[in-house]
């Protein structure tokens, strides 16, 4: 979250591409080093979403990201 200007929900997800967690409003970093966020299990893609838009989503771990090309 370093140099990061605004809020972010944060979403983890394994390399399935399920959800696992969700680190809702996590807030810019203000402090060196900055705090880490964990996931809860190992996961392999992380997106970063403005803070609230997770909730707005209604999105729940299990919930699969899928990729439209």
């Amino acid at each position: 979250m370093k140099n990061t200007k605004i809020p972010l929900d944060m979403l983890f997800f394994d390399a399935d591409r399920k959800l696992l967690s969700v680190q809702h409003d996590v807030q810019p970093c203000t402090a060196d080093p900055c705090p880490p966020y964990s996931s809860g299990a190992p996961a392999r893609y992380v997106l970063e979403l403005n803070a609230g838009q997770s909730k707005k989503l209604g999105v729940a771990p299990g919930d699969e990201m899928t990729i439209h090309r």
